[in-house]
């Protein structure tokens, strides 16, 4: 749909119509409300309103437009004059009927396929800034997934760690989540193990991914990504 025309047609025609027809010498203030919507078992319904000085003015209902009782005289005569304007209705019932239906249902469409997208995720490990004397503060970065439902958990073989932390889940540019959890444990505590993360994407195998250091190296950055085995298990 070519939404320019749309809108001269719907508020700058309108705009030129009243500063011809009805606008005195004092400046006025036009506001307009023009779309469709879509209602349970009725089809599109097209609407136009228009208020002057923040009054309801008028609107346009089923090929007619009608006068507000706040509008009062002014309003009559423009609704009469638009109704003897039958090109101009018809421009404007056909923008309403057909073109923003149309470009309603494409919205529609391409936002289901939006929601709808399948991203699965990808993990790593990393370790955080130390958070005392001989301990480690573990992280899990799980990126690039969609939709946002994860469960992530660090573990020790099948039993959840509950010093697990996780963090909000934060958006990535391309539509898809980022999701940071952390655990906070002892340097000597740390072989063993391991992040786990599931998601309606991996097929319904959980992603482990397995915390390869063997020691704890005082002269390590902060942020430094450590190097972890990973694998699936169903």
């Amino acid at each position: 749909m070519d939404l320019e025309k749309f809108f001269w047609i719907n508020f700058i025609g309108f705009q030129e119509f009243y500063t011809h027809h009805l606008m005195s010498e004092d400046p006025a203030d036009i506001q307009m409300a023009t779309g469709c919507e879509l209602h349970s078992g009725k089809g599109f319904v097209g609407f136009v309103q228009a208020a002057i000085q923040g009054y309801e003015f008028l609107s346009f209902q089923n090929e007619t437009w009608l006068p507000s009782p706040k509008g009062g005289r002014k309003a009559q005569k423009a609704c009469t004059l638009l109704n003897l304007s039958q090109d101009y209705t018809h421009r404007v019932q056909w923008l309403l009927s057909d073109n923003c239906p149309r470009f309603t249902l494409g919205l529609l469409d391409a936002g289901k396929a939006y929601l709808q997208r399948q991203v699965k995720p990808e993990a790593w490990l990393s370790r955080g800034p130390t958070p005392g004397p001989d301990r480690l503060l573990l992280v899990c970065h799980v990126s690039g997934f969609y939709p946002q439902p994860m469960w992530v958990m660090w573990m020790r073989g099948e039993q959840e760690q509950q010093g697990t932390q996780r963090g909000d889940f934060l958006p990535n540019a391309d539509g898809t989540w980022y999701l940071r959890v952390t655990l906070d444990v002892a340097v000597e505590e740390a072989a063993g193990l391991s992040c786990r993360v599931k998601h309606s994407n991996l097929g319904g195998q959980d992603l482990i991914l397995y915390w390869a250091g063997k020691s704890w190296d005082p002269g390590w950055k902060w942020g430094e990504v450590v190097l972890c085995q990973g694998m699936r298990v169903s």
